[in-house]
């Protein structure tokens, strides 16, 4: 679970602390800071691409999310990365988590939010996700204000075939990506076999 560089290539991968829950993302690395270590860690395999240069951020951290949909209203942790290079998840499964070390919300470029999709005891923050629907509103509230984001597509991937340039390249605009797993239970690898990737704008009008 390296970090991976090659000519100024970057490689990150989302572990998970519990049985039962895996979350793999890749966004690209700004943020060298560590985080907490993780015991029975799973990762998904993910291929390079670009660091955009860092810029100086327009927005304030974000804070909270809301879907309406699917009836999610949660406070939002920090993610950061461990030495190994690992994003590490929310460390509660009430919770969703912001990925600090890339895009802030409402910044130009993908903004990654991460969170489980369930628990030994059940369901967790982001356990109905997959069923966004294009048109559905996501909340961001920073800094005393909301912004609001457009789902535009909810796919599905493999873990090992995730579009790495599509989730995590950078973009002239706004955007958000939920993150969480999906797809069958691997009890033998005590994870799930695909990620759950909802793709968002944000709504200007």
């Amino acid at each position: 679970m390296s970090t991976l560089r090659r000519g100024g290539l970057i490689a990150i991968t989302l572990a998970a602390t519990v049985v039962g829950v895996a979350l793999a993302a890749r966004p690209p690395s700004t943020n060298t800071d560590s985080a907490r270590s993780s015991s029975n860690a799973v990762s998904a395999a993910a291929t390079p691409v670009d660091v955009p240069a860092a810029t100086a951020p327009a927005n304030p951290p974000p804070e909270r999310l809301r879907v309406p949909a699917i009836g999610v209203d949660t406070g939002l942790e920090t993610l950061t990365l461990d030495r190994s290079g690992t994003l590490q998840p929310p460390r509660s499964f009430d919770s969703a988590g912001w990925y600090a070390g890339g895009t802030i919300p409402g910044d130009a470029g993908p903004a990654v939010i991460a969170g489980h999709v369930d628990s030994r005891r059940g369901p967790a923050v982001f356990h109905r996700l997959h069923q966004l629907r294009q048109g559905d509103a996501i909340e961001v509230g920073q800094g005393g204000s909301w912004l609001t984001f457009r789902v535009i597509a909810t796919e599905r991937y493999a873990k090992d075939q995730i579009p790495t340039a599509a989730v995590y390249g950078p973009t002239p605009d706004a955007e958000l990506r939920l993150i969480t797993c999906g797809g069958e239970f691997d009890r033998s690898r005590r994870s799930y076999l695909d990620n759950v990737v909802v793709y968002a704008v944000e709504d200007n009008y």
